[in-house]
């Protein structure tokens, strides 16, 4: 695993960072493999960068989109992950249809649904049961309780090392979530975090130790790139070191 730790002095350079790597990410995954896949994170910080995506010139026919994880409510429904980035991105360019992969949260059964993103996947990717995809990008955010994905803090969902997709819990509230290991594949994790009420469990993410079960972004150990970007608010006490 490659570590990069990088604060950055504000949200807009954050935000400016993020995309240059994305767009770096882009790049280098076409030239090699023709195409690039990405797993969008929902939340408010990863908008204005989606904003700024939308505003670019790329081969959409050869970008394909995916989710971390999703909210358990219909697609046009004001929480939806899906809804917010094609609200912010995906509307807003000529994204073929069939390259935008959203999470099914219809089936009223969402171990089914996760089911059903996990077959897409396998279908989408070429892997047999017991194998895991290898996304170009998983985007990741983190909550205060240092939740990231739909993958919360004691939860079952953490355990979770068979599959692809899963259910997760918030407060009893079912999501569409990848799995530990199916983030841990991708070529590069970018977490993107933001705003100083991020700090405690930020300095429990980067404790040398401290619980996983309580801290889920500990578990974010890729075996390709990983990097966490931090505005000054959230990373003011984390060394920038790598």
């Amino acid at each position: 695993m490659k570590k990069s730790v990088e604060v950055l002095a504000d949200k807009e350079k954050l935000i400016e960072r993020s995309l240059n790597i994305i767009l770096a990410q882009i790049k280098t995954a076409i030239a090699q493999r023709d195409q690039f896949t990405l797993a969008l994170s929902g939340g408010s910080t990863p908008k204005p960068l989606y904003e700024k995506l939308a505003a670019q010139e790329l081969p959409w026919e050869k970008i394909h989109i995916f989710w971390g994880d999703e909210r358990y409510v219909a697609p046009d429904h004001a929480e939806s992950n899906q809804l917010m980035a094609r609200q912010a991105w995906l509307d807003q360019v000529p994204f073929p249809a069939e390259n935008i992969h959203p999470m099914p949260t219809a089936g009223n059964d969402p171990a089914a649904d996760a089911q059903q993103y996990e077959a897409e996947l396998q279908q989408f990717f070429q892997v047999k049961p017991g194998e895991f995809p290898q996304f170009d990008v998983v985007l990741l955010g983190m909550g205060d309780d240092a939740h990231t994905a739909s993958l919360f803090p004691n939860t079952a969902a953490l355990t979770e090392r068979d599959h692809l997709v899963t259910v997760g819990d918030k407060s009893g509230e079912p999501r569409i979530t990848l799995t530990v290991p199916t983030i841990n594949h991708a070529r590069c994790v970018m977490f993107v975090v933001a705003g100083e009420n991020k700090r405690p469990a930020l300095a429990q993410v980067f404790a040398d130790t401290a619980d996983d079960r309580m801290y889920p972004s500990r578990l974010i150990q890729p075996q390709g790139e990983l990097y966490w970007l931090l505005d000054q608010a959230a990373g003011a006490e984390i060394a920038t070191t790598s």
